[in-house]
Formats: structure tokens, C-alpha cells, sequence
């Protein structure tokens, strides 16, 4: 539970970095390399899965999982980095949320594929819809709402009163994303992005920090801890050779899928290695 709030502080805090109007200046862009690498990575990932000898629905399976990057990991790296400033920093962050609203729509129709064996088309619609109108509430309150709730509230707005808000906005949006079909962190990075276009935006970064950085490190202990060596050794050659397949196919895909939308070379070779 500990690691999960911190996947939460942690897309919560890069939201706050990353406005809705920089999100909606990259979206084009992003939405065709985002796209394009994912069909790539589930074609990739379906024929590495025959080659392996798996049954044809584990393929599917698979494919999916290699199409969507972990958004947490890569945020991270580039914090540490110092890399967030950089252009293709913003390509990278538009790409990872068209996979993870994507990614919405892969678990439906995954799931209905694997239960009846056959694909769910008003199953997949409703959730099209869901996520139509949740990317409405996500504009209209980044537009309007909030950031008149807050300038209205602004007089009472001390550090401790503001962080304790900032908290709850984040975690309802949390909670309404969770109802909704979606992702946690989506919906805390929504929150984060909303807040963005608001006058406290740097007051509120600066607070959140040291409640990242505490739920943050419980989440990259967890992810250690899921890992077993033993069954890390019992499956070494099929895992050597997804890798190399998730290294060089993301390289590959979103580096032509940059550069189909349009951005210079060596900012979609950036984004590329970035995504692998």
C-alpha cells in the first residue's frame, strides 16, 4: 500500500511539472508516435512469443505487456538525471500517457479475448466512452474549476492548509480514476497537471517534495522485492531475449514514430532510448 501511495506522490509531483497546456501542445505528436510504437511492440512482442513456442493468446498477452512502458521508472531516472528540462523529455512524458490511456483499453479487450475467445466490441465502446469523458472533466476542471477554487480560497491558503488540500485534490482524482477503469497514478497526474496552470503551482511542488521522496523510495524497495532470483535463473534464456526485443524495439519504434510526427532525429532517438 506504502509503494502504491508512492506511485501516486511521485506522477502527482511530475503532473505539477508538466501543465495541461504543454501536454495539449505535445498531444498530436505524441498520440502518432504513441500509437505507432505501440501496434509495432504487440506485433513484435506476438511474433517473439511464437518463436518461444507459446500458445497463441500468451503472444497477445505479451505483446501488450512490452507495448506500455513504466511512466514511474522512467520519470524517476530522468529526476535523478536532471533530464526533465530537455525537449525530448516532454516527448517521452506525452508518449507515456497516450500508452497509459491506452493501456485502459488493452486490459478490456485483453480480458474479454482471453474469458469468451472472441472480442467484446460493446465492452471496448463503453470503455472508449469512460475515457472520452474523463479527458472532459480533466479539461474542464484544469480550465475552470480549480484554479477558481483556489484563487477564491487564496487568503486562507498557509503552507500546512495548502499542502493538506493539494493532498486531497490529488487523491480524489485518484479515487474517481480508480471508479472509472483507469489508473491510479493517470489520475493523480491529472490532478498534478490541473494544479500546474494555477498560481500556487510552485508552493505546491516545493510541499509535496519530502512526502514524494519518503512514499517514493518505499516504491522502488517494493519493486526489488518482487523480484526473485530463482525464478529469474529457471527462465534466464526467454527473458535475455524479450529484453533484447523491449531494448531494440522501443528504440527502433519510437524513434520512427518521433520522426513520423515530425521531430528532428536525434530528439527521436533520445525519446527512443529513453522508452526502452
Amino acid at each position: 500500500i506504502w509503494a502504491q501511495i508512492g506511485v501516486i506522490f511521485l506522477l502527482f509531483s511530475l503532473g505539477l511539472e508538466f501543465s495541461f497546456k504543454k501536454l495539449v501542445k505535445v498531444g498530436p505528436m505524441a498520440g502518432v508516435t504513441g500509437i505507432f510504437e505501440i501496434a509495432c511492440m504487440i506485433g513484435l512482442g506476438y511474433l517473439t512469443g511464437r518463436l518461444l513456442g507459446w500458445p497463441m493468446m500468451d503472444c497477445i498477452f505479451l505483446g501488450g505487456i512490452i507495448g506500455i512502458s513504466s511512466t514511474t521508472i522512467i520519470i524517476r531516472a530522468f529526476d535523478e538525471l536532471g533530464l526533465k528540462a530537455q525537449k525530448f523529455a516532454g516527448v517521452v512524458l506525452g508518449v507515456l500517457i497516450i500508452e497509459d490511456l491506452v493501456a485502459v483499453l488493452l486490459l478490456v479487450l485483453l480480458s474479454t479475448l482471453a474469458l469468451s475467445q472472441q472480442f467484446e466490441g460493446t465492452e471496448m465502446l463503453r470503455s472508449a466512452l469512460k475515457l472520452l469523458f474523463f479527458l472532459m472533466v480533466w479539461f474542464l476542471s484544469g480550465i475552470f474549476l480549480i484554479p477558481i477554487f483556489l484563487k477564491s480560497c487564496r487568503k486562507l491558503l498557509n503552507d500546512e492548509t495548502t499542502l493538506v488540500i493539494s493532498v486531497g485534490l490529488c487523491l480524489l482524482m485518484v479515487v474517481l480514476a480508480t471508479y472509472a477503469g483507469f489508473s491510479a497514478p493517470l489520475g493523480a497526474f491529472v490532478m498534478g497537471s490541473i494544479l500546474a496552470e494555477t498560481t500556487q503551482a510552485e508552493r505546491i511542488e516545493k510541499l509535496v517534495n519530502s512526502v514524494k521522496h519518503l512514499f517514493g523510495a518505499v516504491f522502488f524497495v517494493s519493486v526489488g522485492m518482487l523480484i526473485d532470483p530463482e525464478m529469474l535463473g529457471t527462465y534466464i534464456i526467454p527473458v535475455i531475449i524479450i529484453t533484447l526485443v523491449v531494448i531494440l524495439g522501443k528504440t527502433l519504434n519510437v524513434t520512427l514514430g518521433a520522426v513520423i510526427s515530425g521531430q528532428p532525429l536525434k530528439q527521436s532517438l533520445q525519446a527512443g532510448m529513453s522508452m526502452s
